[in-house]
């Protein structure tokens, strides 16, 4: 289905029928993507009495409790609730849910310290100054089918510096989607400067703004124009498990 779109009047058409997910799926196994030292998600049947939320063991429906972590286990969207000493809730961060977001690919550069970071430099070079953008999706090199199921605790992830972020501010960029782990390093003693920056926390914080974590984006996908559908569960939470779907504007 081709439809016709304006953002800032500028017309877009895009193809309803040819989306690009690209969340991890969230399975109850410990090959399922992981960080910040989280047990896998548990799918377990209730259990009541002789009653079990199983049909495979006598059942009359499947009926489950499902334990997870969203920052943890698999893609989430989080707000500034993140950071936040206030309760902002992922919920209430969204008062629509499609944008137009400039898909990126970079390859991180070593620190002398060892460190892999994503730089103002690099972030202006791929963007060029484009201005018409309100989400950032960032690919990182090598992007191996390994991101599906890689276990993050304590490797020190690539994160990004916050002179890049405070250029992604400049654009007005209000939605960052990476996948990492996180836009800072991953043992920086509680700073979060790239998280403390995006949202201007606690100076003026910017509501509106959201970070997505542990993305995928497939290697066929080509950098350019997408436009970006959040799909977030109704949690009264600082973060959600997500499913950012992309689809090619023209």
């Amino acid at each position: 289905m081709i439809a016709n779109i304006f953002h800032k009047g500028k017309p877009y058409q895009v193809d309803f029928y040819q989306p690009i997910d690209i969340s991890i799926p969230l399975t109850a196994s410990k090959e399922c993507v992981s960080a910040w030292y989280v047990e896998p998600m548990k799918i377990e049947p209730v259990v009541n009495g002789n009653w079990v939320g199983d049909v495979n063991k006598g059942g009359s429906v499947n009926f489950r409790n499902i334990t997870f972590n969203p920052h943890g286990n698999g893609t989430h969207t989080e707000c500034v609730g993140h950071i936040s000493k206030e309760n902002h809730s992922i919920n209430k961060t969204f008062s629509r849910f499609m944008f137009i977001a400039e898909l990126i690919t970079v390859l991180p550069e070593q620190l002398d310290n060892g460190d892999f970071v994503i730089n103002r430099k690099q972030i202006m070079q791929a963007l060029m100054g484009l201005s018409n953008t309100e989400a950032l999706v960032i690919r990182t090199l090598s992007n191996g089918l390994n991101k599906l199921n890689m276990q993050y605790s304590n490797t020190n992830p690539p994160y990004i510096l916050k002179d890049a972020i405070d250029y992604m501010n400049d654009l007005g960029i209000e939605h960052l989607l990476i996948d990492m782990p996180s836009i800072d390093k991953e043992v920086d003693a509680g700073k979060l400067e790239a998280h403390h920056a995006f949202w201007n926390y606690p100076q003026q914080p910017w509501l509106n703004k959201s970070i997505t974590e542990m993305i995928y984006v497939p290697n066929e996908i080509i950098d350019g124009t997408y436009l970006l559908n959040f799909q977030i569960a109704s949690f009264e939470n600082d973060a959600s498990p997500s499913k950012p779907v992309l689809y090619k504007i023209f």
